[in-house]
């Protein structure tokens, strides 16, 4: 009796066997290999990255670096200053930055686009210029410095300026407190250009030339070569003539200094 009903299970796991050999996937093999590097992908992604050493690719450390943003970059005085080596290092030009420039130069508004095209040709004159170090951070090279971790283009700046013990030249009044509140050194091409203000007090004399007439139909106003008015009293018959003049008072506005003078001849 017990030999019967061993036989009687052997015969019915044989049958399920051969069930089981006859059922007939609905996948292809292909399409089963596909399915596996699918899932493959999908739990590596959950999976933490690695990294060579467990760290980033250690950036190459950059020699006195100097970041310009897009708005020195299209104010374009910078690039003079660079010229006169009045700034002593390497330039750093972050890929962040030129798509900032490609995307102005691209605009639809044609002023816009005149300025980011102008942007990215004092950038190729730069590169070109014997003696001057240029170095373009590329997106890859960003991620070395964990920039990829950050959105705002400013904000880019200020951690590699900070990382590298860097200078960030912009012409962004916002940009440029941000930086020093974080312990970044920028320097702000406005704020330079007028420290270079020609100096005046009341009293000290000079010779201008007047070029148009004031608010006041009696002025003269001429400007020195850096961009300073001076309003002359009673030269409106002076026009397009270079006259003797003498300050009488100086006043400040947001658009800078202005000098009110009288003629001494």
């Amino acid at each position: 009796m017990a030999k019967n009903n061993k036989k009687e299970k052997i015969k019915k796991v044989k049958k399920q066997e051969k069930k089981t050999s006859e059922h007939v996937s609905p996948f292809s093999p292909k399409m089963i290999g596909m399915i596996a590097d699918e899932v493959a992908k999908a739990l590596m992604k959950t999976l933490p990255r690695r990294r060579s050493n467990g760290k980033r690719k250690k950036p190459k450390k950059i020699e006195n670096p100097i970041f310009l943003d897009t708005s020195a970059i299209i104010d374009g005085r910078v690039f003079d200053m660079i010229n006169l080596k009045v700034f002593n290092g390497t330039f750093v030009i972050l890929e962040s930055v030129l798509l900032e420039l490609k995307h102005i130069a691209d605009s639809p508004e044609e002023i816009k686009k005149e300025k980011g095209r102008r942007g990215l040709s004092f950038l190729d004159k730069l590169k070109k210029t014997k003696g001057i170090k240029v170095e373009v951070i590329s997106a890859d090279q960003e991620r070395n410095f964990e920039l990829d971790k950050v959105k705002e283009v400013d904000e880019k700046l200020i951690k590699i300026g900070k990382s590298e013990k860097g200078k960030v030249i912009t012409c962004d009044f916002n940009l440029e407190k941000k930086a020093s509140i974080s312990g970044v050194s920028a320097i702000n091409i406005n704020t330079l250009a007028n420290l270079l203000k020609v100096r005046a007090i009341p009293g000290d004399a000079f010779s201008i030339k007047l070029l148009h007439k004031g608010k006041d139909s009696t002025q003269g106003v001429g400007y020195f070569d850096d961009g300073t008015m001076v309003v002359v009293e009673n030269a409106a018959m002076d026009i397009d003539k270079t006259v003797e003049v003498k300050v009488s008072r100086v006043i400040q506005t947001t658009a800078g200094r202005i000098l009110f003078a009288k003629k001494t001849i």
